[in-house]
């Protein structure tokens, strides 16, 4: 479906785009993930700590607005960051 058919964008669409491609990059930067442009893996695990910090403040934002699905997959998200930044400090 066309944008223009679905109507407006809606703030909570992007703040949900933004917290995929935020929890995308603390893979990253706890090392897990490679690189998109370098295709190395490296950890910087300040930079992660920043990233799971911002997805959890995001996903605060849409969590009342998700159907209990989505509320789950986004918890099992959260959880599996702060878990694999806890075993890597």
């Amino acid at each position: 479906m066309d944008r223009t058919e679905q109507g407006p964008l809606q703030v909570h669409d992007v703040i949900a785009l933004m917290l995929d491609q935020m929890a995308g990059i603390a893979w990253q930067k706890l090392g897990l993930h490679p690189d998109p442009i370098t295709g190395t893996t490296h950890a910087d695990l300040a930079q992660a700590k920043v990233a799971i910090d911002l997805c959890a403040h995001l996903a605060g934002l849409i969590h009342p607005r998700l159907d209990p699905a989505d509320q789950r997959q986004i918890d099992n998200l959260l959880n599996d960051l702060r878990a694999n930044y806890m075993q890597r400090t």
